[in-house]
């Protein structure tokens, strides 16, 4: 059994509140949100960050950007405006080791994020 937070979650090991699943991705909500509408993607491969995208990986990362303006669009986010974040590494402020991004909308986001 892998260690990894995100990849119980996909896996149905650990419980989350799903928004969005395909082939490739899995979202769910945020337990600690940072705006009204707080959902993280992530790749059903584990893909540890941002650094290990590869030739060989990085289709997925598309398909989760795709999955991210289909849930905008289906939740009324895509008219107002929403945020996508990546934190990479420890210095970025990455906590679990498997690629993922934020979106936040919901309220006006400020610049720069803090």
């Amino acid at each position: 059994m892998s260690e990894c937070l995100f990849c119980k979650i996909v896996a149905g090991e650990v419980p989350s509140t799903k928004v969005y699943e395909d082939e490739y991705v899995y979202a769910f909500l945020d337990i600690d949100p940072k705006a009204p509408e707080h959902i993280i993607f992530v790749p059903k491969q584990h893909i540890g960050s941002a650094n290990e995208i590869s030739p060989d990986n990085s289709a997925v990362i598309a398909k989760i950007f795709e999955a991210i303006s289909k849930v905008a669009s289906e939740k009324g986010f895509a008219d107002n405006g929403y945020r996508v974040v990546n934190n990479c590494g420890e210095d970025g402020g990455q906590t679990v080791g498997h690629i993922h991004f934020h979106l936040l909308a919901g309220r006006q986001l400020q610049w720069p994020p803090g």
